[in-house]
């Protein structure tokens, strides 16, 4: 029995392993490009959208902020005529073609019409002032992220409902207020009684609307109750 010639497996395993070994088809190829094709065209109309989404959560999340320091710093003065002038408030200008803002509280509630860089709010984000201006559009000093325009191509703003100016404040209820830059008087006179609404204009023409809501200063983009 020993003595008996063995069998030579080795070319049937060659054979099987070369049978058997996993690899693409060229109609599996075929099928891969034209999933990806899909996918890309896909994605392309959402990378044009994502340009004024990104403005419009930014100028959301910044409309409150500002209501949040204003919950946090009461700026009641019942013993000064003007006291309102002190509120902290959002305010947007163009610049060089592009919308900026800033944040801030005229403190010392002077004679200009808004308040002064040294009284801007911080940006949390890089520590400089959330401080921009119809002059100031991309200086070395200046707050990157209050460059809308550069950033998000957002062009211009303009307002209707219960918005009388470029700004918006709010008092120490977090209730939003309007036009009190010239209060004279110890009352309520600027409290906003309906919606604020402001649609921003994008470079290519787009807009979209940030809305704001009497009495509780809910701010929300329209289209996007959830938001």
């Amino acid at each position: 029995m020993d003595n008996l010639p063995q069998k030579d497996t080795t070319k049937d395993m060659i054979h099987f392993n070369l049978k058997n070994k996993p690899a693409f088809t060229m109609i599996e190829l075929v099928f891969v490009i034209v999933v990806l094709g899909i996918l890309a065209a896909l994605a392309l109309p959402r990378m044009e959208r994502d340009q004024k989404q990104e403005g419009a959560d930014a100028i959301l999340s910044q409309i409150r902020y500002t209501q949040h320091l204003a919950l946090l710093d009461d700026k009641h003065l019942y013993n000064q005529n003007d006291w309102q002038k002190s509120f902290w408030q959002i305010m947007f200008t163009t610049c060089g073609g592009g919308l900026v803002y800033r944040i801030g509280s005229d403190a010392d509630r002077d004679t200009l019409s808004t308040f002064e860089e040294t009284e801007a709010a911080t940006d949390p984000i890089n520590g400089k002032p959330l401080y921009g201006t119809n002059t100031n559009c991309n200086t070395a000093g200046t707050n990157p992220n209050v460059l809308l325009g550069k950033k998000y191509g957002v062009s211009s703003m303009s307002r209707s409902g219960g918005c009388t100016g470029q700004y918006i404040g709010f008092d120490h209820l977090g209730r939003p207020h309007s036009g009190f830059s010239a209060t004279t008087k110890t009352d309520y006179a600027s409290y906003m009684k309906t919606e604020c609404i402001f649609t921003f204009t994008m470079s290519d023409g787009d807009t979209f609307k940030i809305k704001i809501e009497p009495e509780t200063g809910y701010a929300f983009i329209d289209g996007q109750t959830g938001s």
